[in-house]
């Protein structure tokens, strides 16, 4: 069997870490269990994980401080947020830390296993070994997205991206001045037989928000045109 992808699940509950296991390997993933942030770090330094499972209650560092943490780094793996409190204000929280999808407990495997197949769609990826020949530098206002870095700089200091994050900040300011929409942005990002996922474009969207606008309310760079899509402005450039 082709493995689909690796994950990692972890979570503190023995039996739940047994039944994902089980259940996400039968479907042909490659999966590993650990049951809390200090042995998750220690995997994380031998393998790389297409996804974590992620329990927000467990001992010594929780879920979110987690989340928040490995969303810094550059290349973070997607993260799927498990939670035994189902509240908004949980989801809201599990978001704005970084991850990509969230889950109350008890859930139902199905969809657990529907939710990680559409997270891993929808991840862009850059093919090992092809070089991104499509310019080095890429400009807007005082800062400067680094393409063969894969990371934005600003005065010098370096802003690490996720890969959703640079995907969408690298065709937003390669068309700077353009209004798109939802569904080009998706085919731009992930190609023609890509399916278009209006969430993942405004989760992203509000992510780079809160990375380069002073007020993410009220953004100068990554605009809304309502109806339309989003358009990346330069405000040195007189369109």
């Amino acid at each position: 069997m082709t493995t689909l992808a690796k994950l990692l699940i972890v979570d503190d509950d023995p039996r739940l870490r047994s039944l994902l296991k089980y259940y996400l390997t039968d479907k042909g993933f490659e999966v590993d269990c650990v049951a809390d942030a200090e042995q998750m770090n220690y995997k994380l330094t031998r393998s790389f994980y297409d996804l974590i499972i992620l329990d927000w209650m467990m001992p010594g560092e929780d879920g979110l401080s987690v989340c928040g943490r490995l969303h810094a780094q550059e290349n973070s793996p997607l993260i799927m947020m498990l939670t035994a409190n189902g509240s908004e204000n949980d989801s809201i929280a599990g978001l704005q830390c970084g991850a990509d999808d969230y889950m109350a407990k008890p859930f139902n495997v199905d969809v657990l296993l529907a939710h990680i197949q559409a997270m891993l769609r929808r991840r862009p990826r850059v093919p090992a070994g092809v070089p991104d020949t499509n310019g080095v530098f890429l400009e807007f206002g005082d800062y400067v997205l680094d393409l063969a870095q894969r990371c934005l700089m600003f005065n010098d200091k370096k802003i690490n991206l996720s890969h959703g994050e640079f995907s969408l900040l690298k065709v937003l300011t390669q068309q700077i001045g353009t209004t798109l929409s939802r569904e080009q942005l998706s085919y731009l990002i992930k190609g023609q037989d890509s399916e278009v996922d209006g969430r993942f474009i405004d989760t992203q969207v509000y992510r780079l928000r809160k990375l380069i606008e002073t007020d993410p309310s009220n953004p100068i760079y990554l605009q809304t045109v309502r109806g339309l899509g989003y358009v990346m402005i330069n405000p040195n450039t007189r369109y």
